[in-house]
């Protein structure tokens, strides 16, 4: 697999335009939200950052990564905050949520070289990705909170 992660920045207008067309299955909108709501989510707050996953220069996964001021709450201010994650529907069951995580940490530390880690919450039903950030280095804190649609995990990855 060729693919790379790149910051949204670096996108020219073409891979831009791809990009909101990216598509999730209906049953993950819940997790993740659409790409019309995380772009618009990078374009209005500041401390945000958005990276697209390109398979031979086309987009196939999007993703979103939080600093102050946009810190959530709960998150430790030394690290970054996961959101958004986003493989395209057409493309899922190829690796990309796996060449995501796996690039992931080295993009966090270009665009924050002070960051010490990574955190994220994640619906304590979305077994799937549990599974997938777990395999990544994710560690659970061990707690469950009432989040947004019902309880949620938290997880980090210490750098």
């Amino acid at each position: 697999m060729s693919a790379r992660l790149v910051p949204y920045d670096s996108l020219n207008a073409a891979q831009r335009q791809q990009l909101e067309t990216i598509e999730i299955h209906p049953g993950q909108i819940k997790y993740s939200g659409d790409i019309h709501t995380a772009l618009q989510t990078l374009h209005t707050h500041a401390g945000v950052k958005g990276f697209a996953l390109l398979d031979e220069d086309v987009p196939v996964a999007f993703l979103l990564l939080k600093r102050p001021p946009a810190l959530p709450d709960w998150a430790d201010e030394h690290s970054a905050t996961l959101h958004a994650l986003q493989v395209d529907r057409r493309a899922q069951g190829r690796g990309y949520g796996k060449a995501c995580l796996q690039a992931l940490p080295e993009a966090a530390r270009q665009a924050w070289p002070q960051i010490k880690g990574l955190q994220l919450a994640v619906d304590a039903d979305n077994d799937a990705a549990i599974a997938l950030y777990a395999r990544h280095g994710f560690v659970d804190s061990g707690q469950a909170v009432l989040g947004r649609v019902g309880y949620e995990r938290r997880m980090g990855l210490v750098f």
